[in-house]
This record gives C-alpha cells, structure tokens and sequence, in this order.
C-alpha cells in the first residue's frame, strides 16, 4: 500500500544544470537550476523554471538568452556552489575557478569545464506561482569530443551527469544502462 506525501516536489529525478546569463553590464552569472527538462522536439526546446527573486531571472528577461552547461560529477561541488550564493554580489567563476565562454549562438556564457551544453534563445516565459518557466529553443548543442560516441553523440556514460533528489537535497549518479528505449517492451507487445 502507498502512504500519501502530499503535493511536493519530489519528481525523481531532476537535472543538476547550470545556467548561464550575463548581467547588464556585461559579467557572466550561473546559477544551478534542478526545475528543467526538454519540453519539445520540433523545435528543438528546453525549459528551467526559477524563482523571480534570483539574479538569472533578471538576466535572462533582459537577455532573452541563457545557456545550460551539465556538469559531470568531478565538478558537484562547483555546482552545488553555483546555487548557494548570487551573482548579484559574487564573481562565481572567479571563486570556482571555472571559465566562462562566450556562446556562440546567444548573449549568454556557458561554463568551459562542463561536458554539454546547450544554447538557448528564450521563446517564452510563463508565470507559474513562485517561479516562471523560461522556455528556450535549442539553437547549439556543444559537446566535448571525449565524451561522444561511436555515432558522434553525446553518451551519458561518458558525460557522467549529476541528478538531484528534491526534498531530501541530495546529488547522485547515473547508474549502467540497462535495456534500449523503444526495444524493451517489444516482448510485451509481441505477446498481446
């Protein structure tokens, strides 16, 4: 028998990401976002959903730009730090000493060091209680090439990303693959 919890937030897992902007004047912020995920295919888009108060919120309205940089797990504990202070009053690539990159394809940063990332333009923001959802169209996807593929794509072996447990606020790992999408429950549908 399941016992109820009640409404929270406790979708397992989330993603560990980090989300770049740059300010008004120029510096580049990141900040670790866990409300995320891809939310459409044609275009390709993914969305973060941060609260109001934080300085990204701030940067991306002004920006209409963001990047998401997915850190592996040599770099859990510049990620948690991304997420403990603000840019508002802190230099956090300085204090990581991370490096911040340029995007390509928006006005926005991505962290150097991290594995993936993806280059977001902002297609809409929707008010949502305390946070708002920024829903932005994938325009790059970057990746390292030592943690690509025989087919050139990223392999989440390789990239070894973080995931995140709400409610209890703990970091964890991938685990080994264990059956191909689209190919397990052929057994169950032959058999019907």
């Amino acid at each position: 028998m399941k016992k109820s919890l009640g409404p929270k937030t406790f979708a397992l897992p989330t993603p560990v990401w980090a989300v770049g902007t740059y300010d008004a004047g120029g510096k580049p912020n990141v900040m670790t976002a866990a409300w995320g995920g891809i939310c459409c295919s044609k275009p390709p888009c993914i969305y973060v959903s941060l609260r109001k108060a934080t300085y990204t919120y701030k940067n991306i309205m002004a920006r209409k730009a963001y990047t998401v940089s997915i850190p592996s797990q040599d770099f859990v504990e510049q990620a948690d730090y991304f997420g403990m202070v603000t840019g508002r009053t802190t230099d956090k690539f300085a204090d990581t000493g991370l490096t911040p990159v340029r995007a390509d394809h928006v006005d926005a940063p991505y962290v150097g060091e991290f594995p993936v990332v993806l280059e977001c333009k902002l297609i809409q923001g929707v008010d949502l209680g305390m946070h708002t959802q920024f829903i932005g169209e994938i325009l790059d996807v970057k990746a390292d090439e030592s943690v690509l593929n025989d087919n050139g794509l990223p392999d989440i072996q390789r990239v070894r990303p973080l995931v995140y447990a709400p409610e209890v606020r703990t970091y964890h790992t991938i685990g080994k693959e264990i059956a191909t999408a689209f190919s397990a429950g052929r057994a169950i549908k032959s058999s019907g």
